[in-house]
């Protein structure tokens, strides 16, 4: 089932009730598949925390046993107490070295999933989910809750289970050696556990405001560095300044709060174990002087209660983590729980085949779309696009023209209605089927980090040089390429920035015609090219679209010259359908945009 959609402002702020149940349930089936060596390293560590707690056995032994009979003579048991503490201490370091370092390959190897999984799966999430969230937030889920978790998997995990197996030996040794003083320590578990218990809760919700407040300094910073140009052209370096002190003073004070809470229960913890120790002393001196008991068990008891109340100092640290962790972990799985809206089909239909270059019809038959619960954006729409021509989509800001080209490439789902390619329901297609046959063009024209040769083979990674160079001459780019000092090898820079805007464009550009789709969309594809640049690629795409299906939304009419068919859009509804000369030649809301265009350029 999925995860209810949050608005963006709640999104880190709520989490399921069930959350900590997922997690856990997350947990464990990162861990399923090195099960064997879990079991092989909970061994190990059962190992080292009994080669640990032996020692002071071994002290008893060579001062109650031992001593005497070497002042009698005998010092064999004296020298076999003393080699065997040696040896428990030679076996407890071996044994944590082995274990420490298996425990960090074994989180690596789990974190490595994780990361890729928590990857793979965003990247499966549909256009809906992104545009809610944001990739600052998911940046967070992959970075700093990633590192609370491998943290603790790495390092606090070992050192917890060693402390609590230690503890659990300490106390059966004690029970061994001297019931009535063991009496004495187990009476100091009693306020512990109330401790621990209280300590539980606050922490827990403290590292949640932590994990919540972190994510959003990551958010703020990511939107800033990537809207520096606005923010500095803008001079709103102090405003975003000013809002990043607030979040960080957020975040500043759910780590102190949370710190606070680690420091009260250290010092509960501290104050249990100093009473305790200084009652075992009084208490065990007076039951040496009676003879009830030895001096080596007292010694053994002593030397005991530094090693059980000494793992709690680990515990606090290690409970400091777990906490964290365990609230990044809920964020990660709040994440991985989420299913998308779009979702692929059990059983896919494929498309007829087509011949090269061809297109195919487009059908929207009874669609009606809205945006969650918000009104509809299309009412109702009925629309055929006949295999092969060139529709254009015109109509003001917020006419629905953007939303009905999600809908045409399946970024969305219709809430009523069908779409089909060849009559075959966009909902039976295969993703990798529907995205080979229908590529849409947006006005934002994203490079990737690499070459202009890489940005362009993105349209098809198999395709060879010379279909890239073939593809980039279609579009113009070509000549500019071979300018630049390594040609086609040249570094675009982050986000393509060697390149002006329609520069980039053309490179989207180039991607589309070296994938050969049926279906092309353009959703304001030409909006950041100048006049000279738009002629070029109209040019281009008046070949390259020549026999396939092509929806183009535009706010220059110029690039309206190029399609079969004119569509107006108002309000989600089609309110003219024609001809571009038979439009222009009327008395409508296309008729009077063309005029004023006309008269714009004079």
């Amino acid at each position: 089932m999925s995860t209810p959609r949050l608005d963006r402002d709640d999104e880190v702020e709520q989490l399921p009730p069930d959350i900590a149940l997922k997690a856990r349930a997350l947990l464990k089936s990162m861990v399923r598949p090195h099960l064997g060596m879990a079991i092989f390293l909970a061994v190990i560590v059962v190992l080292t925390a009994l080669a640990m707690v032996i020692g002071p056995v071994f002290i008893a032994a060579a001062l109650d046993d031992g001593v005497p009979r070497a002042v009698d003579g005998d010092k064999g048991p004296l020298i076999g107490a003393i080699a065997a503490f040696i040896a428990s201490a030679v076996a407890s370091a071996i044994l944590a070295f082995t274990s420490t370092r298996l425990v960090g390959i074994t989180a690596q190897k789990i974190l490595f999933t994780l990361r890729a999984r928590v990857f793979a799966h965003v990247q499966r999430l549909d256009l809906g989910y992104h545009e809610k969230s944001t990739s600052g937030r998911l940046v967070s889920r992959q970075t700093s809750d990633m590192e609370s978790v491998q943290q603790f998997l790495s390092y606090s995990l070992f050192e917890t289970a060693l402390a609590l197996l230690q503890m659990v030996f300490i106390a059966v040794t004690l029970v061994v050696l001297d019931v009535p003083l063991a009496i004495v320590v187990f009476v100091g578990f009693i306020p512990l556990f109330f401790i621990t218990k209280a300590a539980h809760s606050t922490q827990r919700n403290a590292y949640r405001r932590t994990r919540t407040s972190i994510a959003k300094v990551i958010v703020h910073f990511v939107e800033t560095m990537g809207g520096i140009r606005a923010v500095q052209a803008y001079r709103r370096q102090p405003d975003r300044r000013g809002t990043l002190r607030r979040q960080d003073s957020q975040y500043r004070d759910a780590n102190t709060d949370a710190l606070r809470g680690v420091a009260w229960f250290a010092g509960w913890t501290r104050l249990v174990g100093n009473v305790t120790q200084t009652v075992i002393i009084v208490v065990g001196a007076w039951l040496v002087i009676e003879g009830w008991t030895q001096v080596g068990v007292l010694a053994a008891f002593i030397l005991y209660l530094r090693r059980f109340y000494g793992p709690l100092d680990e515990l606090v640290q290690a409970f400091n983590l777990y906490q964290s962790a365990s609230a990044a972990l809920e964020k990660i799985a709040a994440v991985l729980d989420t299913d998308p809206e779009v979702v692929p089909p059990s059983q896919p239909t494929h498309l007829p085949i087509r011949e090269q270059g061809a297109g195919r019809s487009v059908d929207l038959t009874h669609v009606r779309f809205s945006y969650g619960d918000g009104e509809d954006v299309l009412p109702r729409f009925d629309l055929r696009i006949p295999a092969g021509q060139i529709v254009a989509l015109v109509g003001a800001t917020g006419a629905g023209k953007s939303t009905l080209v999600k809908l045409v490439t399946r970024f969305y789902d219709p809430s009523e209605g069908r779409i089909t390619i060849d009559e075959v329901d966009l909902r039976d297609l295969d993703d990798a089927e529907l995205r080979a046959n229908v590529v849409m063009v947006t006005q934002e024209s994203f490079l990737f980090a690499g070459t202009i040769a890489d940005n362009i083979r993105i349209g098809n990674p198999d395709a060879d040089d010379e279909a890239v160079v073939a593809a980039a001459t279609a579009v113009g780019l070509d000549a500019y390429i071979r300018n630049l000092p390594n040609g086609y090898d040249t570094d675009v820079k982050k986000r393509g920035g060697r390149l002006s805007s329609g520069q980039r464009q053309l490179v989207s550009f180039a991607r589309v015609f070296l994938a050969d789709p049926a279906v092309v969309v353009l959703d304001e594809a030409t909006a950041h090219l100048d006049i000279p640049s738009e002629r070029l690629v109209q040019n281009a795409l008046a070949t390259v679209l020549e026999g396939r299906t092509a929806i183009i939304i535009a706010h220059r009419l110029s690039t309206v010259e190029i399609a079969d068919r004119v569509l107006v859009m108002d309000a989600g509804r089609i309110i003219e359908d024609g001809t571009p000369n038979e439009l222009i030649s009327g008395t409508g809301r296309f008729a009077q945009l063309h005029r004023a265009w006309k008269d714009s350029l004079v």
